[in-house]
């Protein structure tokens, strides 16, 4: 028998999953541009990588931008019952931190360009205007704090990814289910 269809309540709608795989996709990426960029010894093709990683930022910076406004004109699922109310809590709160350190990523790297006094192009094409001077004290505590961030989000993904196996495999609920494409949540 056909399990029925959920109410459009207990699922993520079409667009919050489009940008949460999307952004995941774009996330994994960066991580592969970026150490691939940093290790690649200086040619073109390092420049190249280069503003890869920072042109697919950009994008994940206007992305993460619209996917706010989007969680704010939707009302998000609610959360299984009978979760205790510290899980609630550590959910939200790392929910919220992945927004913080999907905006600040590319915030940063943004300002790493600006004060190394790289001129930059958005895929080439669209200029990205400089947010901070160029000094190289700047640059250079920029890309730390940036690197730190990316280690910090690489962290907080993990337990995200956990978090999301954890429901569907030990705790047997929906949270997982409801968050994958063409799929609705269990009944």
């Amino acid at each position: 028998m056909a399990r029925p269809r959920s109410s459009p309540a207990l699922a993520w709608s079409a667009a919050a999953k489009s940008f949460h795989w999307g952004v995941a996709a774009l996330i994994l990426l960066q991580f592969v541009l970026g150490w691939l960029a940093a290790s690649w010894r200086l040619s073109p093709t390092k420049l190249d990588l280069f503003v890869w990683h920072k042109s697919i930022g950009m994008l994940i910076l206007a992305l993460v931008v619209l996917r706010l406004l989007n969680r704010l004109a939707t009302r998000a699922p609610a959360l299984p019952p009978g979760m205790p109310a510290w899980e609630r809590a550590a959910a939200h709160a790392s929910h919220a931190l992945l927004y913080v350190l999907m905006l600040a990523l590319p915030l940063s790297g943004w300002i790493v360009s600006a004060a190394a006094g790289v001129p930059f192009r958005i895929f080439w094409r669209l200029p990205l205007p400089a947010i901070v001077a160029s000094d190289e004290h700047t640059a250079e505590l920029a890309a730390a704090v940036h690197f730190a961030l990316g280690i910090a989000l690489v962290a907080l993904l993990v337990l995200h990814i956990a978090a999301a196996l954890r429901h569907h495999f030990a705790k047997r609920d929906d949270v997982l289910t409801r968050m994958l494409p063409a799929r609705t949540p269990r009944t």
